[in-house]
């Protein structure tokens, strides 16, 4: 498993977020994807263009409930909140993804596997608006 810096994805400023996704394609670019279906985050609308967006990102909880929900093991906590993803572990029950309260463990119909953010950060440099930051944890 790749080592990573104790960050956490925050999110900044929602109010300034204008739906343009550009945060999810840079997610999916990461992994050699076009298009926003493989992102680990999301951006919705909350309900109409006057009601804004909700920017959907995984918190990094220190007891992660969507890993003590999955059957196999699949989701190791992290020393510092937040969780990884083994995916040979993975059965694709879809616990993790019912277990989040803010529905932050997306799902990728293709493999049939949970999207988890790794807390990288790599979207923050797409968002032209300040939305998306990261803290040292």
């Amino acid at each position: 498993m790749q080592a990573f810096k104790a960050q956490r994805l925050v999110v900044l400023d929602a109010n300034k977020c204008v739906g343009c996704q550009l945060c999810m394609l840079g997610c999916s670019s990461r992994l050699g994807y076009a298009g926003p279906a493989k992102s680990h985050l999301l951006i919705r609308s909350a309900g109409g263009i006057e009601r804004g967006f909700v920017v959907v990102v995984c918190r990094a909880c220190e007891d992660p409930p969507c890993s003590r929900v999955c059957p196999t093991g699949a989701l190791t906590n992290l020393p510092k909140g937040g969780v990884r993803l083994q995916s040979s572990k993975c059965i694709g029950c879809k616990n993790c993804v019912e277990a989040c309260d803010i529905g932050a463990v997306l799902w990728d119909e293709e493999l049939e596997k949970p999207l988890i953010c790794i807390q990288c950060g790599y979207c923050v440099d797409f968002c032209p608006y300040g939305v998306l930051g990261v803290e040292a944890l």
